[in-house]
């Protein structure tokens, strides 16, 4: 009984068998009759087809001398009890017959119908030809066979199970690290998934082509398994699909796609812009007059011609070696058969049938390609053997939806481990997948900023870091905002979000930004050794300003303070003016007693007030008055501007100081304790974790100790240790976690700057955040402050996918990165020496001076003097030329009594005011004596005023 759709054909042949059997014998020649039993695979139409045209040509070729008798059994590669079934039956039916199968000729595929038929033929010691897929080790029944039964239990390897072997030619030419594997219902690669890359460190993904519903989905998966090498295996049909289901994007530089096909036609795909690395086979260029003449002649058309041809060659190699066993008569005489009801499991039939040597030694050509056949005993027949051929290497670039140009790269030969003969290696590098990593970050100054003129359109120290990492392990990146714009943080039902959940869904190759190395992170992803050690969390708020004011000094004193000194300086002042005019002891009333002491002081109002003046000066005031009750005066004053000078000096130097020092929080204690300040981290970051499990771990160990003091099993002596009169449970986080969440957790740091600086007197707010985030907004704001010391300190790495192997890599550039002292160059750049550095005016310190602002006043006192003197020395001038009409008298030293004594008049030179008459001497004639002439230039206004008072 033949196949569904040739058996008709296998009746026809019948009168065809007779007729070729007479013309043999009329022409002298002996023809082997042969009995085989074909089973086939379920839609293994090909094999068919060419089983049916090898018999087509042993008819058509008597001098092969072969007749050939053949029952079909067709299985389905899932259904192995009826496959059985019918092979039982068509056996028991030979054999009832008395034409028992010299040949089991398999062409199934796989599955379980392969390995049924392979079970059957053991166990009944039928010799057979199998073109399974698989290597020895892959045929479960016929791994661990007898020398004996290695004989005739033989397996070629089909020209599908060849081809998957140029992908790991490929992948170890090109250095390849990911790959995905599709394939059709052309391939079978169940037996592949762990053989064929092996050895390799290629991540790599093998599947089937999904349907055209998914196909695009499927594609989407891989790319998201950080995935950019694709392998195509299929008819052309199945390629196109692929190809036109996949996005524009992904077939950037980043990409590389390299499609295998059994069929030789070219590839045609509806893709706008492509070069895709198209491999496909090549007959033998000395069997070609022969594969066109089997051709045209018996219509042997079918794609893909490969493994049609190489079912034709299979089977008539196949029929060729029985026949001559038979001839040779090799074929054991007293040959044993049982049928399936007889076995039991340990009678199979000792058969001594060497069809291997057999096999081996036909010397009929090949149509498409020779069988490569291990030489030697050393290396198994099964498994090693197949058909050879050449896998043609182009590139072809498609434009458009249509192939512009077609470029040759070079060719494979089938083998199970042979390299890629490259013809053109500077075009097939060209094809190779750029490493461009995917990675995701949060923008956080001075890490990661955006800046549209740089080429990937961020800056920061993270991107300085990465492009240093890059140089070392050669790749390329392509770099993202994280859209929740958080690092990762796992919610209550243990799902994560951000970067973290990023890189767990494959959608991210490397998390970048300050990210800190966290114990539930490292659960679900890698980190890399620390780029930035031990970043604790700190405090940031707003920069006080002190008040400045050039007469700050003033302010020292209250205002009604200086109006009593003021109003007490004039009332002194006064008072010793009165006492030294009615005093009988002072100088203006005592003038003759006085008149030989070296200073003569007169105590009018105006020297009064300048002596009380000049008193509180270091100089002193002068001349005291020469009274008692004017120096008792004096002395009280001098007490009291003593007590008011000490008194302001020690109240200007505190003043000063308290308002340097006026800082409400220095620490994390300080901030728990006040409540005028309102407080909070930013949502969804590390700092926000810590205080969220700190006051988690606050209420967990107030649970225990409560169930300690309430545990009724407990003695009145052990309750009593544990009675004590204060809260034994620290509840300072608990309580700092509450008022952060009332004060509101801000969204962005800018948000948290924002509300700084919205901050009041009477209510102010203070960021905790990272210090590093911190110290960089206190560089470039110069009315932010940085307070308190750092605490929960921990590292800043790069993260990783979980078992990612840019995990060592990245380590290792980072060592070298961290020996040759180029971190700490990053570091000095970017928060030391960076563009947008404010040049902030020092705040004041408590050891530094009084500043110019604060003090600047006296120096406008001094200038305000000076001014009032030079207006006083202009109003002096004006006064003495303009408003008096002075006159200048030469005054001859005379007196009246002078006069009495010469008994001469008076000399009296009257001159306008301004004009000097000079008179050298007077000469006394009475008495012949000269008189020097008293030169003296008096403003004389009134001459009474020069009369004398007694």
């Amino acid at each position: 009984m033949g196949p569904p759709k040739t058996r008709n054909r296998w009746l026809f042949l019948i009168p065809i068998q007779l007729v070729s059997f007479a013309v043999i014998a009329i022409m002298g020649q002996t023809t082997q009759n042969i009995n085989i039993l074909f089973v086939n695979e379920v839609d293994n139409n090909l094999a068919n087809v060419a089983v049916e045209v090898a018999l087509n040509y042993v008819k058509k070729n008597p001098q092969l001398g072969l007749s050939v008798d053949m029952m079909y059994v067709e299985g389905n590669r899932t259904d192995s009890k009826d496959l059985l079934q019918a092979l039982c039956s068509k056996y028991g039916q030979s054999l009832s017959d008395n034409r028992p199968p010299h040949l089991l000729l398999d062409t199934t595929l796989t599955g379980v119908s392969s390995e049924t038929v392979k079970s059957f033929s053991l166990a009944l010691g039928i010799p057979t030809v199998s073109a399974s897929f698989g290597q020895e080790g892959d045929l479960r029944q016929w791994r661990d066979l007898t020398p004996t039964k290695r004989g005739y239990l033989l397996q070629v390897m089909p020209p599908a199970d060849m081809i998957p072997q140029v992908i790991r030619s490929i992948i170890i030419y090109m250095n390849i690290t990911n790959a995905a594997i599709l394939y059709d219902n052309t391939f079978v690669m169940d037996h592949k998934y762990k053989a064929l890359l092996q050895n390799i460190p290629t991540r790599h993904v093998i599947t089937s082509i999904a349907d055209d519903r998914d196909r695009a989905s499927q594609i989407e998966k891989l790319r998201n398994l950080d995935i950019n090498n694709f392998f195509v295996l299929g008819s052309l049909a199945s390629i196109k699909q692929v190809l036109e289901s996949a996005k524009n994007e992904y077939f950037e530089r980043n990409f590389a796609w390299h499609v295998i096909t059994q069929e030789q036609k070219d590839l045609t795909c509806n893709v706008e812009n492509a070069t895709i690395m198209f491999l496909r086979p090549m007959s033998d260029s000395s069997s070609k007059d022969r594969l066109g003449s089997i051709r045209t002649t018996y219509n042997l058309k079918q794609e893909p011609q490969i493994t049609g041809f190489f079912y034709f060659d299979l089977t008539l190699r196949a029929l060729i070696a029985i026949k001559n066993i038979l001839q040779s008569g090799s074929w054991p005489s007293n040959m044993k058969y049982i049928t399936c009801e007889d076995y039991d499991g340990t009678n199979t039939p000792n058969h001594t049938i060497d069809l291997k040597t057999a096999f081996i030694e036909v010397t009929e050509p090949t149509t498409f390609g020779p069988f490569e056949i291990p030489k030697g005993g050393k290396i198994p027949f099964n498994g090693n053997t197949y058909m050879k051929f050449d896998m043609d290497i182009n590139a072809v670039s498609i434009r458009g939806g249509a192939s512009v140009n077609t470029r040759s790269l070079g060719t494979w030969e089938a083998n199970l481990y042979a390299p890629i003969n490259v013809a053109n290696e500077a075009e097939i590098k060209n094809l190779t997948a750029d490493v461009v990593y995917r990675v995701y970050t949060v923008v956080q100054a001075p890490f990661i900023m955006r800046d549209p003129a740089a080429p990937k359109g961020f800056k920061g120290y993270c991107i300085d870091l990465l492009n240093k990492i890059a140089e070392i392990v050669e790749f390329d990146y392509e770099i993202r905002e994280v859209e929740d714009g958080k690092f990762g943080n796992m919610n209550e039902n243990g799902e994560w979000n951000g970067i973290v959940r990023k890189l767990i869904d494959k959608q991210a190759d490397i998390g970048l930004g300050s990210m800190s190395v966290m114990a539930e992170r490292e659960t679900v992803i890698d980190f890399t050794v620390p780029y930035y050690d031990l970043v604790g969390i700190s405090i940031m708020m707003q920069l006080p300003s002190t008040p400045s004011s050039l007469f700050k000094f003033l302010t020292v004193l209250e205002t009604n303070v200086w109006l009593c000194i003021l109003a007490a300086y004039f009332f002194t002042s006064f008072l010793m003016w009165i006492f030294d005019r009615y005093s009988p002891y002072s100088y203006q009333n005592n003038r003759e007693k006085y008149k030989n002491d070296d200073e003569k002081r007169e105590f009018n109002i105006k020297e009064c007030l300048w002596f009380c003046m000049t008193s509180l000066t270091p100089q002193g005031g002068g001349e005291a008055p020469k009274n008692l009750s004017g120096r008792l005066v004096a002395a009280t004053w001098w007490l009291f501007g003593f007590i008011i000078i000490a008194s302001y000096t020690a109240n200007l130097a505190a003043f000063l100081t308290v308002s340097r020092l006026d800082t409400p929080v220095e620490s994390l204690d300080d901030l728990s304790k006040q409540y005028k300040i309102l407080y909070a981290p930013l949502n969804g970051s590390s700092a926000m974790t810590y205080f969220q499990r700190m006051a988690d771990i606050e209420a967990k160990f107030y649970e225990i100790w409560k169930e300690m003091s309430l545990n009724d099993s407990l003695t009145a002596v052990e309750r009593s240790k544990l009675a004590v009169w204060d809260y034994p449970v620290s509840d300072k986080y608990t309580k700092m976690w509450q008022a952060m969440l009332e004060a509101g957790l801000p969204n962005s740091l800018e948000e948290a700057v924002q509300r700084i600086r919205n901050s009041t007197s009477a209510s102010g707010f203070a960021f905790l955040g990272d210090a590093t985030d911190i110290r960089y907004q206190v560089l470039t704001n110069c009315d932010l402050q940085m307070v308190g010391e750092e605490f929960s300190r921990k590292p800043y790495a790069i993260a990783v996918q979980q078992g990612s192997p840019l995990k060592d890599q990245f380590n290792n550039a980072i060592l070298m990165l961290l020996n040759r002292r180029e971190l700490e160059k990053l570091k000095e750049q970017w928060w030391k020496n960076d563009d947008v550095q404010n040049k902030c005016e020092k705040p004041d310190d408590q050891s530094d001076g009084i500043s110019i602002q604060n003090i600047g006043g006296v120096f406008i006192v001094i200038f305000v003097g000076i001014g009032m003197a030079c207006i006083t020395l202009l109003f002096e001038f004006w006064y003495y030329k303009y408003r008096n009409n002075a006159k200048v008298i030469d005054v001859v030293e005379s007196s009246e009594q002078q006069q009495q004594q010469h008994g001469g008049p008076i000399v009296k030179n009257i001159r306008p005011a301004g004009k000097i008459i000079k008179q050298d001497s007077l000469k006394d004639t009475t008495k012949g004596q000269n008189y020097q002439t008293l030169r003296t230039r008096t403003l004389m206004p009134n001459l009474s005023k020069f009369q004398p008072r007694f």
